[in-house]
Formats: structure tokens, sequence, C-alpha cells
């Protein structure tokens, strides 16, 4: 599988094999940077110029998570090798750490 990302907004998921479409996901204003898939391939991370970072189920690709935290486009992010942490980094000069146990644990708590 291969995710690809565009100025429109959308990230969509594409069968290598075939070249088909697999998926369209939207939920992100215009520019979506970045679109990496975890370790394990079952989450995909989306970074846009709203400043918000998305956590999407592959397999069903709906939406997991909305982080917030930065207060300017978000243009990198990326999966530590073990997947257990997500790096962020934005227009806004910072780069934050965000702790995918801690997001897993707060939804199994709601």
């Amino acid at each position: 599988m291969l995710a690809s990302c565009s100025y429109d907004g959308t990230i969509r998921l594409w069968d290598v094999s075939t070249g088909k479409l697999l998926h369209t996901m939207s939920g992100h204003t215009p520019w979506i940077y970045s679109v990496p898939f975890s370790p394990d391939g079952q989450v995909l991370a989306s970074c846009s110029y709203d400043g918000i970072i998305r956590l999407w189920d592959v397999s069903t690709t709906e939406l997991l998570h909305t982080l917030r935290g930065h207060t300017a486009g978000v243009y990198s992010v990326a999966f530590s090798p073990e997947g257990k942490f997500i790096a962020s980094g934005s227009r806004d000069g910072t780069v934050l750490l965000w702790d995918m146990v801690a997001l897993d644990k707060e939804v199994e708590t709601q």
C-alpha cells in the first residue's frame, strides 16, 4: 500500500501492485505535507498547514486521534522505530514528541 497527500486536503491510499485507488480520506484544510505509516503499518499519520496532526486506522480509514499543540503549520511527522512515539516539526519553530501509548490509554478510558 502507498499513501499520498495533496494540496486539496485529501489523503489517498493506493494498491501498489495494481495502481488502483483504495480509499480517499479527508479532514485537514489544504496542504497536507506528510503521511508516514507506523512501523507496523496499522496507523497512518498526517500533518498539515492547519497545524494539526491526525492519526488514521489504515484498515478502516477511521480517524483515531487529532493531535493539537503546534501554533502554525506542521511540515513533518515521523514515527519512532518501535512506533511508541511520534515527532512533529512545525513552522512555529517547535518539535513536539507525542506518546502513542498514552494516546491509546486515553482512548481506553473514554
